[in-house]
């Protein structure tokens, strides 16, 4: 137990929420793990944190007064790609999805077992900490898809993408083997360095994220869904 805590210590997490309970039980409970914790009871005051320090994830409330959680996500995206995991009091689709849509890396609904939001932001961590991906080369392209892995940069001919580091991920395994069908399991451990707390539909939402970004940028098929199997990639054509 204690060479867990050690290897945690360099992990500094930020968590955010208006609920003084809520913020003593996620403070508890990362502590006990030897995470270094700072705490913030409004997105104001969040966003002034973050500026001032440097931390590895954030844990953010969304349903916060004055400036919820989702303004302070856009706000961060703007200039940062921390990891982020939201709560949600409310077990709301709608909720789940924008939040990833707009960068968040996961999602925990209230009332949350403390052990499983310290399972979820452990993955998290590691996932940042080792992004693993297949053997690629620097530049990858498939009908008018080119990536470039180095650079973390999509484009669909010549018009560049923005990508999430998890949208990235995943657009970059299946990209590596064209006609693969893969389980959302596999992409799991490929894109999400085997996080088994991330959900079916954690991966299905990050999934019609790109699509929608891929089809502002003219291409219709860049995933296709085999039904009841997983995901390949598609074409990688413009829509006619």
């Amino acid at each position: 137990m204690a060479a867990k805590a050690s290897a945690n210590m360099a992990h500094s997490i930020l968590v955010v929420d208006d609920d003084p309970h809520i913020r003593d039980v996620v403070r508890f409970a990362f502590e006990k793990t030897g995470m270094a914790i700072s705490i913030a009871q409004d997105g104001k005051e969040a966003l002034r944190q973050f500026d001032r320090n440097v931390h590895d994830l954030i844990v953010l409330d969304i349903g916060m007064p004055e400036m919820d959680g989702l303004e302070v996500c856009r706000e961060i995206r703007k200039s940062a790609d921390t990891p982020i995991l939201f709560l949600s009091a409310r077990d709301e689709e709608i909720d789940r999805i924008l939040g990833l849509e707009i960068g968040g890396d996961d999602y925990v609904t209230k009332p949350f077992s403390p052990r499983e939001l310290v399972a979820r932001v452990n993955a998290i961590l590691r996932r940042a900490r080792s992004t693993p991906a297949p053997a690629v080369t620097k530049a990858m392209n498939h009908g008018g898809l080119a990536i470039d892995a180095d650079a973390r940069t999509a484009s669909f001919q010549g018009t560049q993408v923005s990508l999430t580091a998890l949208e990235f991920s995943i657009l970059r395994t299946l990209l590596a083997r064209p006609g693969f069908v893969f389980t959302r399991e596999l992409i799991l451990d490929a894109a999400y360095a085997g996080n088994i707390h991330v959900a079916d539909r954690t991966i299905d939402s990050h999934v019609r994220n790109i699509r929608a970004k891929m089809a502002a940028a003219g291409c219709d098929s860049v995933i296709e869904t085999v039904h009841g199997v997983g995901f390949k990639l598609g074409r990688c054509e413009a829509a006619r």
